[in-house]
């Protein structure tokens, strides 16, 4: 695994954004053939719980500017003194220009403020940190504002219960600085590329771009699950297995490389998979459960690109922390851990979306683009 270490940054504060539409397991007991206990068991077992899913007219990138907006206003961040702009998800508004593109734009950042899009997904909020603390580290900006997210609920058809249950969505804004503070960040990556099949979504890019047949397609699992076009797909078992092997060892070595005890860990911020991926690496890892919550996936589900911020967000903000742990693994087949000095950070928890009232209609915005076209 490779090994980075960085001092003088400081993450000073984060905020995350959700949609205001919930979906409760417990509505959901078609699902479960009309069983209290089969709903139960599943309750029990996977750690299911609420999940927020965004209407069809609202992207990663609305989420993710709602959060940096907020978060600036809060902290008093002047948008001219921002230097470096940095979006992290796997399901931009278009597949050009980049979300970062856009999000620069909504901000209203300086044209001398450069935008950086990063493609990645269960890893990608630490991806996108340790980017953020090589740039400010080597003088490149003095401050970066780092947006992370996904969609993955919406995405997906709620009668695929073997995916519905397990994701919800949500974006954040990290607000990094150069401090004189030398506080030390020590990051370990990974990647394993030749597991890139296990989780996947295969129709929409260059391979397999949407057309009338691809489209059209609607295949069903031997549970009656189904699958189309716009959903990913994952090879349950391969991507357990994955987990729970890698994710303690990642553990390990990061508070190695940290010169960090489990006791010097004020929180151990865990990609929230699933409640029992969660709980399995806790035990492997040997860490405190105090420290090591898994109940976040009960609460919000399994945010992808931003779960780890779910977990930071989800903190209670009269408590200070010090020193974190990240810990995240997924798509690619990827991980990272991060160990980080968080002292003195804004905790700006969650906030909620609210579409404007005039925001256009999917219906809408195609008219604009068929308008653009013709020179209208």
């Amino acid at each position: 695994m490779a090994v980075s270490t960085f001092r003088n940054v400081k993450i000073a504060g984060v905020k995350t954004s959700l949609p205001e539409h919930t979906i409760d397991i417990d509505e959901e007991l078609e699902f479960f053939g009309g069983s209290p206990k089969k709903l139960a068991r599943a309750k029990k077992m996977m750690g299911y719980g609420r999940r927020y899913v965004a209407d069809e007219n609202t992207t990663v990138t609305d989420l993710a500017v709602d959060a940096a907006r907020k978060l600036m206003a809060e902290m008093k961040i002047a948008v001219e003194s921002i230097e470096l702009l940095i979006f992290v998800n796997q399901k931009p508004d278009y597949p050009e220009p980049s979300d970062a593109c856009i999000a620069h734009g909504e901000l209203g950042l300086r044209t001398s403020c450069s935008a950086l899009h990063i493609n990645q997904g269960c890893t990608g909020y630490i991806q996108g940190l340790w980017t953020a603390h090589a740039m400010i580290s080597s003088g490149v900006a003095r401050n970066c504002l780092l947006l992370a997210g996904d969609l993955c609920a919406r995405t997906t058809d709620q009668r695929n219960r073997k995916v519905a249950p397990v994701f919800g969505d949500s974006a954040s804004a990290t607000f990094l600085q150069y401090t004189e503070d030398p506080r030390k960040a020590t990051f370990v990556m990974g990647t394993d590329g030749t597991g890139w099949d296990k989780i996947i979504h295969p129709v929409g890019g260059m391979r397999i771009p949407c057309d009338p047949r691809t489209t059209a397609l609607v295949v069903k699992d031997t549970a009656g699950n189904p699958w189309t076009h716009g959903q990913g797909m994952m090879k349950g078992e391969d991507v357990f297995n994955f987990s729970i092997n890698i994710a303690p060892a990642l553990i390990r070595q990061t508070l190695t490389e940290a010169g960090w005890e489990n006791d010097a860990v004020d929180l151990f911020a865990i990609h929230q998979a699933n409640r029992q991926i969660v709980e399995n690496i806790i035990d492997r890892a040997g860490i405190p459960q105090e420290k090591s919550p898994s109940d976040v996936f009960l609460k919000y589900a399994n945010h992808s690109t931003n779960s780890v911020v779910t977990v930071l967000c989800d903190q209670p903000k009269d408590v200070p922390l010090k020193n974190v742990l990240f810990c995240t693994f997924g798509v690619g087949l990827a991980w990272g851990g991060a160990a980080v000095d968080v002292s003195g950070m804004y905790q700006g928890g969650f906030t909620t979306y609210i579409p404007p009232k005039d925001k256009m209609t999917r219906d809408q915005q195609l008219e604009r683009w068929i308008k653009q076209f013709k020179g209208e």
